[in-house]
């Protein structure tokens, strides 16, 4: 096994790298050195050779998709190992347990009563949560036999539910503005993503990734039981309602300014779990650093594969549909 400090230098390596490259990547030419040029020069007197227009690219287009990308994908990752930690259920992910569902519905409202970023993002964390608390409450309820099993089959059922309940939203838009606008969000962008929306976006991003990191080494004690965790005194209920909590409010920020980029919390933990292992500590790190680069790189390539730009969201489902199934078939033969 590769060590998770080898892991964690790699994948700051790649990150370093992707991000020059993704500056570069673009309709408008500009390579990576100038761009990189553009962003020292507000932090020291270089002369600027380069035409006007590619500070506006770097700065008001460029930087914050770039920004959103490693956000989205670093929140999702993390928030998907913490589920899987914290559930001790390898399928758990905010896609499975329905809290991407609930959000997508949340924010759907917010977007059809045309409301404010801010807004959006608080009736998209309202509803995850309330979606991520049905299905946690399912899986509690069962007495003997698999309660993840149920979980799994309960978040299903409530992500349906929010589902169809959004179908029946995007009935009521108006089919000339609001509708299209909902359909498009739905499959997952980060193009028309600003500075602005990064900003309002992040503080709840990084308040739920902060709570999940600071109660990160305590979901190891989690997998030895409730009555053992309680006897080193980690107070199992409590610390469960706390990471559900962080990750939900980082899912739930995700789908209010991308929309719905589907198996990225699933897969990238398990991706990352062999060089790394199964404690939390290094686990939800180690992923969100890769879930960053991973998202980045779809990013890029969505926007170069053709001359029209392909929605996020559809290229992870298209990428992590396989992934899954491997993973899937690795699970039932091994356990998790």
């Amino acid at each position: 096994m590769v060590s998770a400090r080898a892991t964690a230098w790699a994948g700051t390596a790649t990150l370093v790298i992707a991000f020059a490259l993704s500056l570069a990547i673009g309709r408008y030419p500009l390579d990576a050195a100038t761009a990189l040029a553009v962003i020292a020069a507000k932090l020291a007197p270089i002369k600027p050779w380069w035409p006007p227009i590619a500070e506006s690219i770097v700065f008001d287009l460029r930087l914050p998709r770039i920004g959103a990308a490693l956000l989205v994908g670093a929140a999702l990752s993390a928030s998907g190992a913490a589920y899987q930690s914290v559930f001790r259920n390898p399928m758990a992910s905010p896609d499975i347990l329905g809290v991407a569902a609930g959000a997508s519905f949340g924010a759907g409202c917010g977007i059809l009563l045309n409301w404010n970023v801010a807004a959006i993002e608080a009736s998209a964390f309202a509803l995850g949560l309330a979606a991520a608390g049905g299905t946690t409450l399912a899986g509690a309820l069962r007495k003997g036999g698999d309660s993840a099993l149920t979980m799994i089959l309960a978040g299903i059922f409530i992500g349906s539910l929010f589902s169809s309940a959004l179908a029946i939203l995007k009935l009521a838009a108006d089919p000339a503005n609001v509708l299209p606008a909902i359909t498009f969000w739905l499959m997952g962008s980060l193009a028309n993503i600003d500075v602005r929306e990064l900003a309002l976006a992040a503080p709840p991003i990084l308040v739920g990734f902060a709570l999940v990191w600071a109660l990160r080494w305590r979901l190891d004690a989690l997998t030895l039981g409730d009555d053992e965790a309680l006897a080193l005194g980690v107070n199992a209920p409590r610390l469960r309602l706390c990471i559900v909590i962080g990750a939900t409010l980082m899912t739930s920020a995700c789908v209010s300014i991308a929309g719905i980029i589907g198996l990225v919390g699933l897969v990238v933990p398990h991706l990352v779990r062999p060089f790394c292992g199964p404690s939390a500590r290094k686990l939800i790190p180690l992923s969100a650093l890769t879930g960053g680069v991973f998202l980045l790189l779809v990013d890029d390539f969505s926007r170069t594969i053709s001359s029209v730009e392909l929605p996020i969201g559809v290229l992870t489902s298209l990428i992590g549909a396989p992934v899954f199934l491997y993973l899937l078939s690795t699970i039932a033969r091994k356990g998790f």
